[in-house]
């Protein structure tokens, strides 16, 4: 969507939706804006309100499913959203030990369930007036099955894939759904990562691709490209080649 007025982040606390807020924030756009950290919320919400954007800002957890429900309500009937980002998500740490099962756990329940927390409200609401856009943040460990991160490159495979299934079915509706799938950026997720990032790149160069993409309306916004081709050539080994590659790859 080209010039989105009324547009909710969650995660924008930090990192890309951090980024994004900044990137969206002007004269004439309302922006919600969610995260779990008051102070840093805060932070970009007066970043945002200064570049002339109308800002509310919620301290919320996506994984409270009433909560976001009754925001993403109270929101779209001020001002009707144009575009809603989920974009909050966590992985496991880098003890270098893997994820066991509570963070498993933990990283579908925010990287999945709060992505249909967020998106599900809006979606409702977009289809009866037949216009909106809906984008999810995948992952570029979304495009092929990671080995040292198991649980959040299963949790980004499955954002991507609904949301690519969702396009198809909601267009007859007026809703585009897109999935982001980033490299590694600058975010609080990158900052633990003790190995080398290659193609490494800063927030706000991610926010400003990521807009671009989604107002082309792209079904996915995969960046960066080199990076990119890397996964998807190891997604054409046959499996038992690419477990035994990628499994050399750092764990998080």
């Amino acid at each position: 969507m080209k010039n989105p007025k009324s547009i909710l982040i969650t995660g924008a606390s930090s990192g890309i939706g951090e980024a994004l807020a900044v990137e969206y924030a002007a004269p004439g756009v309302c922006l919600v804006l969610t995260g779990r950290n008051l102070t840093r919320l805060e932070d970009v919400e007066r970043r945002c309100r200064d570049l002339g954007a109308n800002v509310t800002a919620a301290v919320l957890d996506v994984t409270d499913r009433t909560a976001m429900a009754a925001l993403i309500a109270e929101a779209d009937a001020i001002t009707p959203l144009d575009l809603v980002i989920a974009n909050a998500g966590i992985s496991a740490g880098t003890s270098g030990e893997g994820e066991d099962e509570t963070q498993a756990r933990a990283i579908f329940d925010v990287n999945f369930s709060g992505v249909l927390n967020t998106i599900w409200p809006a979606i409702t609401r977009m289809k009866g007036r037949r216009r909106g856009q809906v984008a999810v943040m995948s992952s570029m460990a979304g495009l092929v099955p990671m080995p040292g991160a198991p649980a959040y490159s299963a949790s980004k495979i499955a954002v991507k894939a609904y949301a690519e299934a969702l396009n198809g079915a909601l267009r007859p509706d007026g809703v585009t759904v897109s999935a982001i799938c980033p490299g590694f950026v600058e975010s609080r997720i990158t900052a633990g990562n003790d190995f080398a990032m290659p193609l490494f790149m800063d927030a706000p160069k991610a926010a400003k691709i990521i807009r671009r993409g989604l107002s082309e309306g792209r079904i996915s916004v995969i960046f960066p490209r080199r990076l990119a081709v890397a996964a998807w050539l190891a997604g054409f080994l046959p499996p038992s080649l690419r477990v035994w590659v990628l499994s050399r790859t750092p764990k998080k």
